[in-house]
């Protein structure tokens, strides 16, 4: 059919008739906008965005994110969808409260914000949290603990300190220590901005002005492979206790020399699935509820709550740990 032809058979038929079949042919669009992109987190995260994706084929989904751990870089990237007029966006945020403004201007958009990592924000329908936060930060500090003999100088690291769930962990840790006496927390909350170099940095220099330091909690999923490679560097392996989120292939190496001694994780194929789960269910006009199976391993029962805006928060009982002896099970 000619051009021609079809706009005489829009005249014909009606514009409005027109505009909606046309309409009908286009896909709901389901952004993921990750913290960065490259980090091995987030690559495995992206497979989880493109598995659901070819499974439900009335949407089309897709992940983005900065090329640096950026709060300013990832919302301007959340601009530009939201010029865009994309449908859905599932976001894994840098910084919760810096992206509020830009999420609030989707909403009235009518873009349906999802979120994962961020249960302190407004402007979103729900947020995905792949457990209780505090829980994950007491379990690692215990297990952390346990290894310095309760007693010793420790630190802890931290994405940044605008990142919510980081700081969840750290501070939950940070409590639960207080349990014991002989344990002193010492320059807490370095910052690696999701940066392996940056993490292993901040470990030499937390060595040199802390020689007897004997413990380390991180918090992003490189912090451990930072601080594993300097204790190695430094011999210290024997001597340290390093504990934190992480990814079994990435820090094996450092699982099999005793630099790092046990981590922490949830998948995060899971977590980008079960966002574009809900996003979907969000955009179909549906409800997640309290006790709902959603379909995802650690997602077969979720707990529901309202969040602190017109949202809610959805939370699941996805951790793992594993240590030397079985991370080999975990093919990621």
């Amino acid at each position: 059919m000619t051009i021609l032809s079809k706009l005489a058979a829009c005249t014909a038929l009606g514009l409005t008739l027109c505009a909606g079949a046309a309409t009908a042919q286009d896909k709901p669009t389901i952004v993921t906008v990750v913290k960065v992109t490259g980090e091995n987190w987030f690559t495995r995260m992206n497979q989880g965005v493109d598995a659901y994706g070819a499974e439900h084929t009335n949407v089309a989904t897709s992940q983005i994110g900065p090329a640096k751990a950026d709060a300013a870089q990832q919302g301007r990237i959340i601009e530009d969808l939201v010029a865009k007029n994309v449908s859905a966006i599932a976001v894994v945020p840098m910084d919760p409260a810096a992206l509020e403004g830009v999420l609030r201007r989707a909403g009235q958009r009518g873009i349906k914000v999802i979120t994962h990592e961020g249960d302190s924000l407004v402007n979103t329908a729900v947020d995905i949290e792949a457990f209780d936060n505090a829980a994950f930060g007491r379990r690692i500090n215990e297990k952390l603990a346990a290894c310095m003999g309760q007693s010793g100088k420790w630190t802890s690291f931290v994405g940044s300190l605008g990142s919510l769930t980081h700081n969840q962990w750290v501070d939950a840790g940070a409590e639960n220590a207080k349990k014991y006496p002989g344990m002193e927390l010492v320059a807490a909350k370095n910052e690696s901005f999701n940066d392996a170099n940056k993490a292993y940095e901040k470990a030499k220099e937390i060595l040199r002005r802390y020689p007897d330091i004997k413990g380390f909690q991180g918090s992003s999923a490189i912090d451990v492979i930072g601080i594993g490679r300097a204790v190695e560097e430094a011999g210290l392996q024997d001597k340290t206790c390093v504990y934190g989120l992480g990814l079994p292939k990435d820090t094996g190496p450092y699982l099999e020399t005793g630099a790092v001694d046990e981590i922490f994780f949830w998948d995060p194929k899971d977590a980008g699935y079960v966002m574009n789960v809900v996003a979907n269910m969000v955009l179909d006009g549906k409800e997640v509820t309290d006790g709902m199976d959603l379909g995802v391993p650690g997602y077969n029962k979720v707990s529901v709550k309202k969040g602190p805006g017109k949202g809610v928060i959805v939370q699941g009982e996805a951790w793992v740990d594993v240590d030397k002896a079985s991370y080999k099970n975990y093919p990621f």
